[in-house]
């Protein structure tokens, strides 16, 4: 499992008094007010910054981190990654998982046969969708209902399906 977690990625700044636009990762956007400090995470460095305030603006978090004073400094942190260290995390309510650990799980229906491995998910706004892909690159999509996904074993890098039909 990783030790960070990624929850937005600074996409703008705002204002010119030093204070970022993110774009977060996280269906719990109000987490951010509990966090005390984030990591900064560029293609050279993760560097460790403490949140001065909180604001939200159309869906959007808006961020003043301590040493950032103005629209230059933080013009430097556009493009960068949020995360939050796993270890201060609440967990999880039972059947809910982070998606950075079910990517890369092998996907099995529930006949024992291997379908692929979990590539990617994304959300269509009723519920997710599971991007599977086999040995020969073909893409399999199932949504993350309860009538598909029958079983996550995050232990054993495992997910269990059941085929519905028209879905392959």
């Amino acid at each position: 499992m990783t030790k960070y977690l990624e929850i937005g990625q600074i996409v703008n700044t705002f204002g010119i008094k030093g204070m970022v636009k993110v774009q977060p990762f996280t269906d719990d956007i109000e987490q951010f007010e509990n966090l005390k400090t984030i990591y900064i995470k560029n293609k050279s460095e993760q560097k460790e910054y403490e949140i001065e305030e909180v604001k939200y603006h159309k869906n959007m978090i808006l961020l003043k981190l301590k040493g950032i004073n103005n629209i230059e400094e933080a013009n430097l942190l556009r493009q960068s990654y949020l995360l939050k260290d796993r270890e201060k995390e609440e967990p999880l309510k039972e059947g809910t998982y982070y998606i950075v650990d079910l990517l890369g799980l092998e996907v099995y229906d529930d006949n024992g046969n291997l379908l692929g491995t979990l590539e990617d998910i994304f959300n269509t706004g009723s519920n997710d969708i599971y991007v599977v892909k086999n040995e020969l690159g073909k893409q399999i999509l199932l949504p993350a209902i309860s009538e598909v996904i029958k079983g996550i074993d995050i232990k054993n890098k495992k997910i269990i399906v059941h085929l519905i039909k028209g879905l392959i």
